[in-house]
């Protein structure tokens, strides 16, 4: 199966590219500051930068003008390596950093996150109260020539390509003789390895591959009971300075309420947890009939332990409802699991997740 990756990014960029000649302005030409929105250079990034400034736009007539919104390109750690795991560069947080300095350091007014890299805790003096419409949260398996749709039917000894150890974890556990190797960087990157044949599978947010317009691209979209979502899988979020009105004011319009109480609800289980990036963890939450319904898990990297549970309650207990499920999910698992995870080295993890 050949993805013909060029075109597709070509085509995912321009889908998103700014309808003004440059996304840098004079912003002599615009009366007021212009509002500065901090993003990654992925092609997925910029398009998430792109529908924020889409939706502000739509809200607010002033920042239609030329020059009322700049977009800001920053590069991140995470994004310059991508030799390693995350877990060896020591987190999620890889993502967020720069970002984070540029906002506390007003080179930029509001940054543009997907939610599953945020971190549970925020910079001081930095505030996260807004998300966007949750696009579909479920991982798409795409597989090198499409003709295995589903992880289980996957030949003994395939390898698949992904850097989450909350899809290994899970993947291993159906076939522990299936081989997980590191798989980073941007989605077209990861589809011309594809497309190389240097592994049979790969994993992908459905979300941003819909996001670019390369959902065509999925073998199959795996629902809950085949593989549990990352916590705030699909989500895009916007920061901004707790002191910046200006800024508070333009995102709190764009706040879609429902998904902001399922995330909620899902960082809430994370932090409970103090997950790290050594453990797998898998959390997430719908709003069906006027309630609040989530699942969550955790296990061994390797897959050979696995906790899970569900909740559900009103929507406006969503952050207890997933304190109390994270709670009881390390009261289950007990200290001894967790401590084990802090222990290992990332080199003891990944063995036992490319054994």
């Amino acid at each position: 199966m050949k993805f013909f990756v060029s075109f597709l990014l070509a085509s995912s960029v321009a889908a998103f590219a700014p309808s003004t000649p440059s996304a840098r302005t004079d912003s002599a030409l615009f009366m007021a500051e212009p509002l500065r929105i901090g993003t990654r250079g992925s092609p997925l990034a910029l398009a998430q930068a792109y529908e924020t400034r889409k939706r502000l736009q739509e809200h607010f007539p002033e920042l239609r003008e030329e020059g009322a919104i700049e977009i800001c390109v920053l590069k991140t750690q995470g994004d310059m390596i991508l030799d390693k795991s995350l877990m060896e560069l020591g987190g999620k947080g890889l993502f967020t950093k720069e970002l984070d300095t540029a906002l506390l350091g007003n080179e930029v007014d509001i940054c543009v996150h997907s939610m599953k890299d945020v971190p549970t805790w925020l910079p001081e003096g930095t505030v996260l109260p807004c998300n966007l419409p949750r696009e579909d949260t479920n991982d798409a398996f795409i597989h090198k020539d499409g003709s295995v749709k589903r992880i289980e039917d996957l030949p003994d000894h395939s390898v698949i390509g992904t850097a989450s150890l909350r899809r290994q974890a899970q993947i291993m556990a159906k076939n522990p003789t299936l081989k997980c190797v590191n798989f980073r960087g941007n989605v077209q990157t990861r589809l011309r390895k594809l497309d190389d044949g240097i592994v049979d599978a790969t994993l992908l947010a459905i979300a941003g591959l819909k996001r670019m317009n390369m959902d065509g691209c999925a073998t199959s979209v795996l629902d809950w009971d085949e593989m549990l979502p990352a916590v705030a899988q699909g989500a895009i979020g916007i920061q901004c300075r707790d002191d910046d009105e200006r800024s508070l004011k333009y995102i709190a319009a764009l706040n879609h309420a429902e998904t902001k109480a399922c995330v909620d609800c899902e960082r809430a289980f994370l932090e409970a947890l103090d997950g790290n990036c050594k453990t797998p963890i898998a959390g997430q939450a719908k709003i069906i009939d006027g309630k609040i319904h989530f699942r969550g898990l955790i296990a061994m990297p390797d897959g050979s332990l696995k906790y899970e549970t569900s909740a559900e309650g009103e929507v406006a207990d969503a952050k207890q409802i997933g304190l109390k499920a994270g709670q009881e999910l390390k009261e289950r698992a007990g200290a001894k699991f967790f401590e084990m995870m802090v222990e290992m080295s990332p080199q003891q993890v990944l063995g036992q997740i490319t054994k």
